[in-house]
């Protein structure tokens, strides 16, 4: 009877709350550390830079500029020129130049339909790295 009277001692409770805060800390620690190490060279490696040829330098090669304004008045130079004289210019830039890049400024008035005209003259005479300059 002794024994029926005294009270069991309570079975102890473990509080996983700190335990979860300790546990998500290093969790978001190594996150953290894991992506700042992501960008880190590895040994000795260079890597190549984009466009690089072989790890030659290139020289950068001006483009020929093509100006178009709102009249449709083809400019080179801003000196208004012929279609045949387009292609005068285009053929010895790029006789000159195989790398060469020919850029396209044309008004912003000017309709679409006329700068993609042109830009069949261009492809017709030889120009296949057209590019279309936009203003930022």
């Amino acid at each position: 009877m002794r024994f029926r009277n005294r009270q069991t001692p309570s079975v102890p409770e473990v509080n996983l709350v700190p335990m979860m805060d300790v546990l998500m800390s290093v969790l978001t620690f190594f996150i953290i550390t894991s992506m700042t190490l992501t960008g880190q060279r590895l040994g000795n490696i260079n890597l190549p830079s984009a466009g690089s040829g072989g790890g030659a330098i290139q020289e950068k090669v001006q483009p020929l500029v093509v100006g178009l304004d709102k009249e449709g008045t083809i400019l080179i130079d801003n000196q208004a020129i012929s279609e045949a004289e387009l292609a005068e210019e285009m053929q010895a830039y790029l006789a000159e130049k195989p790398d060469g890049k020919i850029v396209v400024k044309a008004d912003r008035a000017l309709a679409y339909k006329d700068i993609t005209q042109l830009l069949k003259k261009m492809a017709a005479i030889g120009g296949d790295r057209v590019s279309l300059a936009i203003q930022k």
